[in-house]
């Protein structure tokens, strides 16, 4: 498994982007493709389905070498063996946490993202101690409706200004990325543009070639 420096491509398993397909089988498709991170991403689910695909997942990306990341639950992330969780603002800061050390179990050695959509915010994740950040939505996106895109003006900021890995996320396809690579993003998160298109492995791999040609 690739240390998150080395990691540039984040793809999702995302509940609302099933349209009906199995989530097994896509989890090997965005693996198969070049995909680093893979988030199991399910809003809506209950606590308990989500730990039961979590488990069904953990071993597709581990034999692939990808890092699995559980979307609002560092608890199921540890019980399934996931090396990473990820949290938004609402569900970190705004309950109340200040450190990321409170949300990870016990003698875990789970690392864990925060959402960020400021400058301030991005400081305040850092100073928390989390491990990546996500910088967005950078364009306006179905996934994050009702919140204003944050621009490129943010992309550069954080180019300039964050000390740790970041991912730009939000309405990100292969028309834009290279606004998003010019203004300093090195890694990226991509949600319907790989989980809406018929060749799923294809397009992370068109994804990755972009990236890494910009990145070398």
């Amino acid at each position: 498994m690739k240390p998150l420096a080395d990691c540039l491509l984040y793809a999702f398993v995302d509940a609302a982007y099933l349209d009906g397909r199995d989530p097994e089988v896509l989890c090997r498709q965005l693996c198969d493709g070049g995909a680093d991170l893979v988030q199991l991403r399910a809003k809506d689910w209950p606590v308990d389905d989500i730990a039961h695909l979590a488990k069904r997942l953990a071993p597709i990306t581990a034999d692939a070498g990808v890092r699995l990341v559980i979307n609002d639950h560092p608890d199921i992330a540890a019980d399934v063996g996931a090396p990473t969780a990820h949290l938004g603002q609402e569900d970190f800061f705004d309950a109340g946490h200040r450190q990321v050390d409170e949300v990870k179990p016990s003698g875990s050695a789970l690392e864990l993202g925060l959402s960020t959509h400021s400058p301030e915010q991005a400081v305040r994740a850092c100073d928390a101690g989390a491990d990546y950040v996500a910088i967005g939505p950078v364009f306006a996106t179905p996934t994050k409706p009702g919140r204003p895109p944050v621009t490129l003006d943010y992309v550069s900021w954080a180019a300039t200004n964050i000390d740790r890995p970041w991912f730009a996320i939000g309405g990100i396809n292969l028309d834009n990325l290279a606004d998003i690579l010019t203004a300093g993003a090195r890694r990226v998160c991509v949600v319907s543009a790989l989980l809406r298109t018929p060749d799923v492995a294809g397009a992370c791999r068109q994804f990755k070639e972009r990236i890494l040609s910009a990145t070398h």
